[in-house]
């Protein structure tokens, strides 16, 4: 049976392959945003991409036919946040579960 320790390191090593598999990416949130006339009646569309970085907000107006591939980068960042966020958890597990077998080899 393994040990909790390889369990984790397991997982690790799974979430490092997964990053290794993200291409293209670039942080945000994609939106349509809509434009209106003088009359309230719909003037026509546009993609916003809305990120901030370096704690500074930015936001870049996309065109028609390359919304999709910003959406793509946009998922792939996330996923990448989501794996970075399970790694670090992972990681504390790993130290403290290191710290307790440490303790446990001091007291026999």
């Amino acid at each position: 049976m393994k040990t909790k320790l390889q369990q984790i390191e397991n997982k690790i090593r799974i979430i490092r392959k997964n990053l290794m598999d993200i291409e293209e990416m670039r942080p945000g949130s994609l939106t349509q945003q809509y434009r209106k006339s003088r009359k309230d009646e719909s003037y026509g569309s546009y993609w916003s991409l809305s990120y901030t970085f370096n704690k500074k907000g930015h936001t870049e107006y996309i065109r028609d036919e390359f919304a999709k591939d910003v959406k793509i980068q946009v998922e792939n960042y996330k996923r990448f946040r989501m794996l970075i966020d399970q790694w670090i958890e992972l990681a504390i597990q790993h130290a403290q579960e290191k710290l307790k077998n440490s303790r446990q080899n001091l007291v026999e």
